[in-house]
């Protein structure tokens, strides 16, 4: 089963597929956000050109656990998405996946600005696919 990574932001959607197995995630593309609906009718399009069977979204929380605005946003846009798909979603601590995403991007001098959002979606789609496949 393909599982789609989420890494939602305000300006751009990162996202991250699975392979079939369950065992590798990679970037897949980058949504520039618009709006709610458009955003999520580009989600669902991948969902369904690509067999979904489970969807990880990023959750930003603050450094102290807590959920922050930005993480409440997150969640008001899960919730929508998930009134349009009934594919299982879960959220994953995200906490420094940007971050992290960043300095793999230096390490391998890719330096399209916008790729680490695909590639934090995958850092947080691989954490997931790691601890839930033996």
């Amino acid at each position: 089963m393909r599982s789609l990574g989420l890494d939602i932001g305000d300006k751009r959607i990162g996202v991250a597929l699975s392979d079939l197995q369950g065992i590798l995630a990679s970037p897949l593309t980058i949504i520039d956000c618009s709006h709610d609906r458009a955003d999520i009718e580009a989600i669902i399009a991948i969902v369904s050109q690509n067999q979904v069977g489970q969807i990880i979204v990023g959750l930003p929380l603050s450094m102290d656990g807590s959920i922050g605005k930005q993480a409440e946003k997150v969640k008001a846009f899960t919730r929508e998405l998930c009134n349009h798909t009934e594919v299982p979603v879960e959220f994953r601590d995200e906490r420094l996946s940007t971050v992290s995403a960043k300095r793999l991007m230096q390490t391998v001098r890719k330096t399209r600005k916008t790729r680490h959002d695909a590639v934090a979606a995958a850092l947080i789609l691989q954490s997931y696919l790691d601890e839930t496949h033996p």
